[in-house]
């Protein structure tokens, strides 16, 4: 967007304010009036709060997606992309949405789990804050723990000894710290989407052999091979229905425990 374009936006959006806060009674624009210093300790201290609580706030987003399947399903999505010899099409915003609402989809049950048994008891005031963060992340841990699963071992235990601890303390899957699951399941759904990326472009790379080859047995050796096999590429990605595919396969991965 250009700067123009963004002035001009900006413009019309204080302008509607402007006109909005004359014509609907009672509304009113709050104003900043100034910064003062603190008067005690307390204010101090809450003042803190604040700053550590928005600064979580700008995290949460990264955070919880690290917590869910959004690492593995956009990493495939690129893999497709990139396989098919398309730098932006489709674009990063078409593709981040597509992998965000996939993950939405994925993680359904495991938010309606978290709704159930943490958030909806919490604004009863039946949970304190404290057994509410504790009750909120069971869900997730379930669900990290279950695509982990055997084969994600030993990124768990990589984890166990780069933190210090002795690995006979853990006993079960309980006694694992959030802050050592979450990268174990993290590194573990980055495999796990690089072996899926690897069979994506296996018949693309025979694709570009074969015209490659051909170019080359007919003398042509100054035309890229790039150009000829992108269209080939194309026809058999829709013959095979590949989004389709891919993102069935995505799903089902993750309903039959990765």
């Amino acid at each position: 967007m250009s700067r123009a374009k963004l002035l001009t936006i900006l413009a019309l959006l204080f302008i509607a304010a402007g006109s909005l806060s004359a014509q609907v009674p009672g509304f009113q624009i709050p104003v900043i009036d100034g910064v003062r210093g603190a008067r005690d300790g307390r204010e101090a201290s809450f003042s803190l709060l604040l700053i550590v609580l928005f600064t979580l706030l700008s995290l949460a987003p990264a955070l919880v997606m690290m917590m869910t399947s959004f690492t593995k399903v956009v990493i495939v999505f690129d893999f497709v992309r990139r396989a098919l010899s398309l730098q932006n099409m489709p674009p990063n915003q078409v593709l981040f949405g597509l992998a965000l609402f996939v993950t939405f989809f994925i993680m359904a049950p495991t938010v309606q789990e978290f709704n159930k048994s943490a958030l909806q008891p919490y604004n009863r005031g039946e949970l304190s804050t404290g057994k509410f963060m504790d009750e909120g992340m069971k869900p997730f841990r379930t669900f990290m723990i279950k695509q982990i699963g055997k084969d994600g071992a030993k990124e768990i235990g990589l984890f166990i000894g780069l933190s210090g601890k002795d690995k006979n303390e853990i006993k079960t899957v309980d006694d694992i710290d959030s802050y050592i699951l979450i990268p174990a399941f993290m590194l573990s759904e980055i495999k796990k989407a690089f072996i899926i990326g690897i069979v994506i472009f296996i018949p693309f790379i025979v694709i570009d052999l074969i015209v490659s080859s051909t170019l080359m047995s007919m003398g042509m050796v100054m035309l890229p091979p790039a150009m000829i096999s992108l269209p080939f590429k194309i026809i058999l990605f829709i013959l095979v229905d590949g989004w389709h595919l891919i993102t069935y396969n995505l799903v089902i991965s993750y309903n039959g425990g990765g």
